[in-house]
């Protein structure tokens, strides 16, 4: 089968994102919602006063994502899991989303103006979201999954596929899984340690981002990230991501396996503010003045002057001039001085006055 080429644009509920258009934000509401559906209603309704595009939640149930007897087996429990007070089982079984929420949510979302995302974690939950989502969003353990990720693919969707913890042997496995059924692909860098250390952010390698686009031209890449603050959100959007996503609730004191590495509204809302200020500063990539220069230009920049008074009629000398701010318009700029350089003078020249071309003969 043939390899489709990536979009380079994509529409997602007749938002585009593609890699000319504004940064795209998923705020990651996951199990935050401390299974409350009011309190999930007024995360949504935060999360897009604070700068959302998204909000994205988690289907699973404990049962069809991890094994409890396989985590019991595991003596040593590694990451931010060995914090957790129940078992790995437990905890996901207490985090799980009431799966008649997620009509609910859905208009939510609808209603505060975001779209609703989620990730489902098994292949019937993949066909209960599908009537509710405008994409799919394919997490970082499941892309060794080839099953799912192509059943979702099926779906006619945008697929958003998080690349945390694989090599790139796996991201090929999985794009090439995706790209053999549609072409709406939004690829993320993702690094899966979710201990909020500060160490992390030598681990980010956001560089990958440009590897990305380098393997798969036109692809529009993003950051599913877990470091506290935005300073790697602003570094990816440097490298060209355009859609972000990060996990969001309204206090990183609360107890539950998100909370203490997810932004809240202010520093989300901080966050885009500052990618909003990048966006502008990164341009088109053109050199040129710019209009805001257009008096800077003519104050910092110097232009050939004369030393001393000159008289119509003088054979100009280079111990004649001197190069001096500023340069007006009809001034002559200093790399152009050999040209001036033994003319001769048509119209009287004042001590530090400029020389213009209509001054020569």
């Amino acid at each position: 089968m043939n390899k489709l080429e990536p979009s380079s644009e994509i529409v997602i509920d007749e938002r585009k994102i593609g890699n000319n258009d504004p940064v795209y934000f998923i705020a990651e509401i996951g199990s935050n919602f401390d299974n409350d559906i009011e309190r999930a209603k007024e995360l949504i309704h935060m999360a897009k006063e604070s700068g959302a595009d998204a909000a994205k939640f988690q289907h699973y149930t404990a049962g069809t994502l991890v094994s409890d007897y396989g985590f019991r087996r595991i003596s040593n429990k590694k990451s931010h899991q060995s914090q957790w007070k129940k078992s790995v089982y437990e905890t996901y079984e207490d985090a799980s989303i009431n799966q008649d929420w997620t009509s609910i949510l859905q208009e939510t979302c609808q209603k505060a103006g975001l779209s609703f995302f989620t990730s489902p974690y098994s292949i019937d939950l993949i066909d209960l979201v599908d009537q509710y989502v405008p994409a799919y969003k394919v997490g970082s353990g499941d892309i060794t999954w080839i099953e799912s990720i192509e059943y979702m693919a099926s779906k006619g969707k945008p697929i958003l596929l998080a690349t945390g913890a694989s090599d790139l042997i796996d991201v090929v496995r999985a794009v090439d899984a995706i790209l053999n059924i549609t072409p709406d692909l939004i690829l993320l860098q993702c690094n899966t340690n979710y201990t909020a250390s500060r160490k992390n952010f030598s681990h980010l390698q956001l560089k990958v981002l440009s590897e990305f686009k380098t393997m798969y031209p036109g692809v529009i890449t993003g950051l599913s990230d877990h470091t506290q603050g935005h300073v790697s959100v602003l570094g990816a959007v440097a490298l060209g991501a355009r859609v972000i996503e990060k996990h969001f609730t309204d206090s990183t004191n609360r107890t539950g396996p998100d909370h203490s590495f997810s932004m809240t509204p202010d520093t989300w809302l901080e966050m885009v503010n500052r990618t909003r200020e990048l966006e502008d500063s990164l341009g088109d990539g053109l050199k040129r003045i710019e209009e805001n220069e257009s008096e800077t230009v003519i104050l910092q920049r110097r232009c050939i002057c004369a030393v001393n008074n000159l008289i119509s009629g003088e054979k100009i000398r280079r111990e004649d001039l001197v190069v001096l701010r500023p340069c007006p318009v009809d001034g002559i700029a200093p790399f152009e001085i050999q040209r001036v350089i033994g003319k001769i003078l048509k119209n009287n020249i004042c001590s530090g006055g400029h020389i213009k071309w209509r001054d020569l003969e």
